[in-house]
């Protein structure tokens, strides 16, 4: 009933312009063809009644509260032109103020419904998959955490939660704006994911709106539908409406002196007309249209309109930006500092190189390696194992290794085919026995090391076979996003690391980086972005877990990845939805926009209104003023809703 009330009166108010519109287009025409008189006396003050209603309803709630808006200017200057006989005047105002009202809300309703659009996305219903096997179709709102979902091909998916059995690739663009489908498959250990969701991969997850492929998965819940990432996503994006920027904190604060002010120098208009023995209806009705020309409707709407367009743009292509304010900042940045791991890097470690001792071959160091690699649990040596097929030929076999031994932060030796293999860092090397490592292979360790490499050194029985390079690999679009960035406009660019700094100048230079700084703990992050920012305002992009410090700190605080992440949606003024570096310039593009046009209808409606008072003042009538007035509002409006139609650069 609620629902059906409040839409009956978003209509009532654009049905009271039209109304206004045509008694007063009536009225004009008897008028205008001789037949007026109080016929059309009697459709101008119609065109007062409907034109004026919803006006005079806000104007007075905001003088309840005490505050001055330019709706009371325009009631005092249609009051006036009736008080002087000059109805048709009035209701002209009146008019095309109500009508010029009715398309801001629509502009305004517009950017509203492409952000609550988003939550259309969520089917109403889900099919949950029962002990006995049988499928019940439910409410989504009825489904609890560890449900089992059935998500039919090209059907969306109901709620948040993990691929338990099944495989198919997502179009999660609705969220995160991934231009190609996600691959999904299901979880190794479904207890051990629905203990612990956040720890599930994101070729595991599954989120509430997105659509599925050509297969039929079987998805456990994590989430209830008004806690789903979507939901999130929708309440924030409404909730930025609230969070002014500093233009519209501008404007509100301008308005609040400048109504005051013009009522002021209306005063003083009607007491110079006196003090010079102008006629008072002439020096009434002067005052009047500088009334009308002095009300800056323009301006009202300029930087809300802008706003809520950008921010809605922004959340179809998988952006959250939490208000005005925000996207105002970043589209003025020019400092962008980075974190390192998980944000310009995968976040996890690549076998990179093989470099091979003289007398042995490739196959044979990799082979080696994984055979004795595979019996460990380390980050590093399920690097290695996973990435060395890529770099032997296919087919090659893989011999089993036995009796694995570590020496804890220097490396590990087994069993292979009855021969010792060891393999470790150049320390560990050099600390067994029998022959050194040979001189060129230590110096192709040490070169390695040097930028950046993890090394890893493989002998078997008394064969050096050569050197492992690992590193945490730059993201494959880090260093075409940085130079995006730098096309629009961003100068310098810093990024925190907390590995060495010998890997933070390789993974730095790699990607096009101004400056690389390493070795940094969470509280020297914290310190870099405050010395960045005494230099130029600034913005950090992280992950918003252990980043969260640095971005509160910055600026801006921009976190990538946040459809997996609650943390990174709460802590991020903006998040990347999906873990897309490659949005950035996006988000970035849009907010220079945003700003650009911002300033355009600042300027654009302070000029009109610079114009038109000292032009009224010198005689320039009501109806002119308004139609310049009303004209420069819809041109604002107008610019303001080309955000909606932004597109990235390619």
């Amino acid at each position: 009933m609620n629902v059906v009330m409040k839409k009956a009166a978003e209509r009532a108010e654009p049905v009271s312009a039209l109304l206004a519109l045509t008694v007063y287009l009536t009225g004009l025409t008897l008028q205008l063809t001789g037949n007026g008189g109080p016929a059309a006396q009697a459709l101008f003050m119609a065109a007062y009644a409907f034109g004026g209603l919803f006006t005079l309803r806000e104007a007075l709630g905001a003088l309840r509260e005490g505050r001055f808006q330019v709706d009371f200017l325009m009631l005092v200057a249609a009051a006036g032109a009736a008080a002087i006989g000059r109805w048709e005047e009035g209701a002209v105002l009146l008019v095309l103020f109500s009508v010029g009202h009715a398309l801001e809300e629509y502009a305004l309703g517009r950017a509203r419904r492409s952000i609550e659009a988003l939550g259309g996305l969520t089917p109403r219903t889900a099919l949950v998959r029962r002990a006995a096997g049988a499928t019940t179709e439910v409410p989504v709102e009825e489904l609890t955490v560890g449900d089992t979902v059935l998500v039919r091909p090209h059907t969306r998916v109901p709620a948040d939660g993990f691929v338990a059995a099944g495989s198919s690739s997502v179009d999660q663009s609705p969220l995160t704006g991934e231009s190609v489908p996600a691959d999904k498959t299901p979880v190794p250990d479904r207890a051990a994911a629905l203990a612990g969701p956040s720890a599930t991969g994101p070729e595991n997850r599954v989120y509430a709106g997105t659509v599925n492929g050509s297969g039929s998965l079987e998805v456990v819940v994590t989430r209830l539908a008004a806690d789903n990432t979507l939901a999130r996503v929708v309440r924030m994006v409404q909730d930025a409406e609230e969070r002014t920027s500093p233009t519209q904190r501008f404007t509100d604060r301008f308005q609040k002196v400048f109504v005051p002010g013009v009522l002021a120098l209306v005063a003083a208009l009607l007491g110079y007309g006196a003090l010079t023995g102008e006629p008072f209806t002439d020096s009434f009705y002067r005052a009047m249209a500088v009334l009308v020309a002095a009300s800056p409707c323009a301006l009202a709407i300029a930087t809300p309109a802008a706003v809520l367009s950008a921010v809605g743009r922004a959340a179809r292509g998988g952006v959250l930006v939490k208000g005005g304010a925000p996207l105002e900042e970043f589209g003025r940045l020019r400092t962008l500092a980075f974190d390192k791991t998980g944000t310009l890097t995968e976040g996890r470690p690549r076998l990179t190189e093989a470099v091979t001792a003289d007398g042995a071959g490739r196959e044979e160091l990799l082979r080696t390696a994984v055979a004795v690699q595979r019996l460990s649990d380390h980050p590093l040596a399920q690097a290695v194992v996973r990435d060395a097929p890529s770099l032997t030929a296919a087919g090659t076999r893989t011999a089993e290794a036995t009796g694995l031994r570590a020496v804890i932060g220097r490396g590990v030796s087994a069993e292979l085919d009855g021969e010792p293999v060891h393999i470790g860092s150049l320390s560990y090397a050099d600390t067994l026995a029998g022959p050194p490592v040979p001189a060129a292979l230590r110096d192709r360790t040490e070169e390695l090391a040097r930028t950046g490499r993890t090394t890893m050194l493989v002998r078997r029985g008394d064969r050096w076979l050569g050197t492992l390079g690992l590193m945490d690999a730059p993201r494959p679009e880090a260093a075409d996003t940085v130079a995006a960035l730098r096309g629009l406009g961003v100068t310098r660019t810093v990024m925190l690391s907390g590995d060495d700094q010998r890997v933070a100048d390789a993974v730095g230079s790699t990607i096009g980086m101004d400056e690389a700084l390493g070795g940094l703990m969470p509280q020297d992050k914290v310190t870099e972005v405050a010395r960045l920012r005494r230099t130029a305002p600034t913005a950090m992009i992280g992950d918003g877990v252990n980043d969260a410090p640095a971005m509160a700190g910055a600026t801006v605080g921009v976190a990538m990845g946040a459809a997996g992440s609650a943390v990174a949606l709460e802590t991020a003024d903006i998040a990347l939805m999906s873990d897309d570096l490659r949005r950035l310039p996006f988000v970035t593009g849009l907010s220079r926009r945003a700003s650009r046009i911002i300033r355009q209808n600042l300027w654009l409606s302070l000029g009109i209104v610079a114009v038109l008072v000292p032009a009224t003042a010198l005689g320039l009538g009501i109806g002119p003023a308004v139609l310049v007035h009303e004209g420069s509002t819809l041109v604002v409006v107008a610019n303001a809703l080309r955000l909606l139609r932004y597109r990235e650069r390619s």
